[in-house]
């Protein structure tokens, strides 16, 4: 419980010194740069309503599935909009040190200041938001934000806790489609390893990778190491972890300033969320490797038996592959026989 305390302290502190950046900032409103993307030419700007849903369930992820110290969760959003020419973070891209201070701690300082120095020095930031945290796997939070042409891309970044340096988000995701705002984009979120930390299940201590890796998308099959927490031999594709939906907001007579205060999160899926969260992913029994073979026990003259065991590493669930049998024995015959 110790352990839960702290780390949502850490994620209030974190929500808290986004919001006040951008009650200071209002944003980062600098006029752009011209990019070689795709041009939107819609005319007005367009505000739109971030949904992330949580989809971290024991059922779908049954594999070291973490019940306590602290329980599956995830941290709070941290997002920007922007031009086509910033990255917030890029699959097979180097994360940068924000990104891995956030992904390893969900510490959001010094991502914070390289968005603010990315807003300045390249004028290809409008806007940063944040939501809170989420307290569970399954959960739900939102906020609202702003786009406009010139900066119609959106990114964001979500730490899972706990894990090793492991978060799900957007890349530079274009709600601009010519000269109009999409009404409605929902994507589901796949885990990705920052390539900071070498640590192989949810629990693993800090263990950095030297040098560091890229980052690179967590599957079935990859890393292809049997202790991976994600590692589902059987399955061709994970499930999704989450999912985000993107809905624009019909504007109104009313005035709307920026930055919009997020809500607060929800702690359980309503609706069809429930209905999305009933995956039962397989999982085999997994067990050691056999025991040496003990001593051949019979009396002199006779044959006898030798006698090998095994342990069972992981359980199988959701009708996977039961354990095999973890005894066994064998005939032999007795040496030094007197």
């Amino acid at each position: 419980m110790d352990t839960t305390r702290n780390i949502l302290s850490i994620s209030e502190a974190v929500y808290h010194l986004i919001v006040v950046m951008l009650t200071l900032g209002q944003g980062i409103h600098s006029m752009p740069v011209p990019t070689d993307g795709p041009m939107c030419t819609a005319s007005e700007t367009a505000q739109y309503k971030l949904t992330f849903s949580g989809k971290w369930t024991h059922a779908a992820f049954p594999k070291q599935y973490p019940v306590y110290r602290p329980p599956a969760q995830w941290s709070n959003i941290i997002g920007v909009t922007h031009s086509s020419d910033y990255h917030m973070w890029q699959r097979n891209g180097f994360a940068s040190n924000g990104v891995r201070e956030f992904a390893e701690k969900g510490e959001a300082w010094t991502l914070m200041k390289e968005v603010e120095a990315a807003g300045e020095r390249i004028q290809s930031v409008y806007g940063v938001l944040s939501a809170p945290a989420v307290a569970r796997g399954t959960g739900q939070t939102n906020t609202d934000f702003e786009v406009f042409a010139r900066h119609s891309y959106l990114s964001f970044i979500v730490r899972l806790v706990p894990s090793p340096d492991w978060f799900v988000g957007v890349e530079s995701v274009d709600l601009c489609d010519g000269d109009h705002w999409k009404d409605n984009v929902s994507l589901e979120l796949f885990p990705y390893d920052a390539g900071t930390d070498s640590g192989f299940t949810f629990s693993s201590p800090n263990f950095e990778t030297i040098p560091q890796e890229k980052i690179t998308q967590i599957t079935s099959s990859f890393p292809s190491h049997p202790a991976n927490s994600f590692y589902y031999p059987r399955l061709k594709h994970l499930p999704p972890i989450a999912k985000v939906m993107l809905t624009k907001i019909k504007k109104t007579n009313q005035i709307i300033s920026l930055p919009v205060e997020p809500t607060q999160s929800k702690q359980l899926p309503t609706g069809n969320e429930i209905e999305d969260t009933l995956i039962n992913t397989p999982l085999d029994c997994e067990v050691s490797v056999w025991s040496p073979w003990g001593l051949c026990k019979s009396k002199c003259g006779d044959s006898g038996v030798q006698h090998r065991t095994r342990y069972v590493i992981m359980h199988s669930a959701n009708s996977g592959i039961a354990c095999p049998l973890l005894e066994e024995d064998r005939k032999c015959s007795t040496d030094n026989c007197l």
